[in-house]
């Protein structure tokens, strides 16, 4: 109080007394949104990505089976076999269609690159201006659960440890899109 008996008029300016409580509440929450961003990213429990195959769940096996007989199978075989000679172009230049068993190269390739190569086409997919393929983008004609639901059903009827090799992978090619 003032010798008058009144208080003194509060400061103002930039030497203002407020200001500073302000902004020590605005860099708390700065702070602490921060902070909580950063443990909800790094969570162990976080939702997995949409293109994470789920080989482990009967109903998207069994969804993912029948998309494959309805639209793969005509190219990949019924067998996940692919077509003969599928390393070798054919006449047009284009790769037959390889297998997706166990004697393939499918399982040599991480969840998100087999997702987008579905999803994409492969010259998409691998950044490839002029790539002629035969396999066709399936965005717009598959949505992305029923892509991943014929990719978790490949992944299936891989052997144990081919899954595994896959599943290893995928968490590295993971940890290294994150680095």
């Amino acid at each position: 109080m003032s010798k008058s008996g009144r208080r003194p008029a509060p400061a103002t300016g930039a030497r203002s007394g407020r200001r500073i409580p302000v902004l020590a509440a605005a860099a708390a929450l700065v702070v602490v949104g921060g902070t909580s961003a950063a443990l909800f990213a790094a969570r162990p429990n976080a939702d997995p990505p949409p293109w994470r195959l789920t080989p482990g769940d009967a109903a998207v096996v069994a969804q993912g089976r029948a998309i494959y007989a309805e639209t793969c199978a005509v190219c990949h075989g019924a067998n996940l076999e692919g077509e003969a000679d599928w390393r070798t172009r054919r006449r047009d230049g284009l790769l037959p269609a390889p297998p997706h068993d166990a004697s393939g190269h499918t399982w040599h390739h991480p969840d998100r690159v087999l997702f987008d190569l579905t999803k994409y086409g492969v010259a998409r997919a691998a950044g490839l201006t002029g790539y002629a393929s035969a396999m066709p983008a399936y965005e717009g004609q598959l949505s992305d659960a029923e892509i991943v639901a014929v990719l978790s059903f490949i992944k299936s009827t891989w052997p144990d440890d081919i899954r595994a090799g896959h599943d290893r992978l995928t968490a590295q090619s993971e940890k290294d899109t994150r680095s």
